[in-house]
């Protein structure tokens, strides 16, 4: 059993905006920089031993800002990566709602398995997380290691350690920051 700690990415701009950010590339804004430097100084007594990070800037931008502090090295690991969202990447969610109405209104109905078109469902974010975690609780069998990494991409660990439906992982997305300590099962 590895230790985790769970940290999604600093706010960005479109976090504001209630845009669907996906796999889209989007900066850290200011609020978001700040948000990283006051966790890492919290995490800064902490026993992390390597951080690891999605592969896209925000959550990259807040792993760098974590790994100055605490002195610890950053792998980045591309499964870690939000769901790609597809055709809705980069769009209001109200304009998703009206534009997607019957598809929005199948995934109100079944979270886990209905896709955005082009993109992922919730269960196969699920599947590419878990190895991802998987493959690193064997690398680091001990000690804890931060994961980097986005709302959606954390709230499908959460499922999985509490034993709750990943039908049920929309809301169980963290605040941009926040750390979730978590022992990994795998």
């Amino acid at each position: 059993m590895s230790q985790f700690c769970l940290i999604r990415h600093g706010q960005t701009d479109w976090n504001l905006e209630g845009r669907y950010h996906g796999q889209i590339d989007v900066p850290l804004n200011e609020e978001g920089r700040i948000q990283a430097g006051i966790l890492a100084q919290k995490l800064h007594d902490q026993r992390i031993t390597a951080i690891y990070t999605s592969d896209l800037q925000r959550a990259r931008e807040t792993a760098a800002i974590i790994a100055a502090a605490i002195k610890q090295p950053i792998f980045s690991e591309p499964r870690l990566r939000e769901i790609n969202q597809g055709a809705w990447e980069g769009q209001l969610v109200e304009v998703i709602q009206t534009r997607y109405a019957e598809l929005w209104q199948q995934r109100t109905q079944d979270p886990a398995n209905v896709r955005p078109p082009g993109g992922e469902t919730v269960g196969e974010v699920a599947e590419r997380v878990y190895c991802a975690l998987n493959d690193i609780a064997c690398l680091h069998p001990t000690g804890c290691v931060a994961i980097v990494s986005h709302g959606l991409a954390l709230a499908t660990v959460m499922c999985k350690v509490q034993g709750i439906p990943i039908g049920q992982a929309y809301t169980m997305i963290p605040s941009n920051t926040e750390p979730i300590w978590v022992t990994w099962k795998g």
